[in-house]
């Protein structure tokens, strides 16, 4: 058994606060960690933390790129137990991804669609919960959420288990 775990965000960009508003939720973006240190962090948003029209396939980083330059984003760290298996499909499904990032893009379209509970998929186009859906999903994990998911409705998947809230940049994972 391993675990992997689940961040959601709120930055307070602009984008952010549009995505909240319309959401009601507390946070606006999910990443997906393959540990507990969030070293091995990954989603879909800002390939350029100074331009929010530029996006993609992103490793983040705590204290590097948009988490550095908002220095006050709030988080949320899940914990989720997954079988050895289905940690090395989700690692390997992330590395595919980290390896041909290029062909990749931000899927605003389908993001905006969200807020109509509406579904628009483009080819090699995600936005965040987009993302961590397809990744525990080509892996098996079983998450059980509503299409199309927002970034908040992760918590709700059997199994997952808060251990962090508060500044992102004052987590302390030991």
């Amino acid at each position: 058994m391993k675990e992997i775990y689940l961040v959601l965000t709120h930055t307070g960009t602009m984008l952010s606060r549009i995505i909240k508003t319309y959401t009601g939720d507390e946070f606006s973006h999910i990443s997906i960690s393959l540990n507990k240190e969030l070293t091995e962090m990954y989603s879909f948003g800002r390939l350029n933390p100074y331009n929010p029209f530029w996006g993609g396939f992103v490793h983040e980083y705590i204290n590097k790129g948009t988490y550095k330059r908002f220095f006050n984003t709030q988080t949320k760290v899940y914990e989720l137990g997954v079988t050895d298996e289905q940690y090395e499909k989700i690692k390997y499904g992330i590395y595919a991804f980290k390896n041909d990032r290029e062909k990749y893009t931000f899927n605003i379209i389908g993001l905006f669609a969200v807020g109509f509970h509406k579904v628009i998929k483009r080819k090699h186009s995600f936005y965040c919960a987009e993302f961590v859906r397809h990744v525990l999903e080509n892996a098996n994990v079983k998450i059980d959420l509503p299409v199309p998911a927002k970034p908040e409705e992760f918590k709700n998947i059997c199994g997952v288990k808060e251990i962090y809230k508060g500044y992102l940049r004052e987590y302390n994972f030991g």
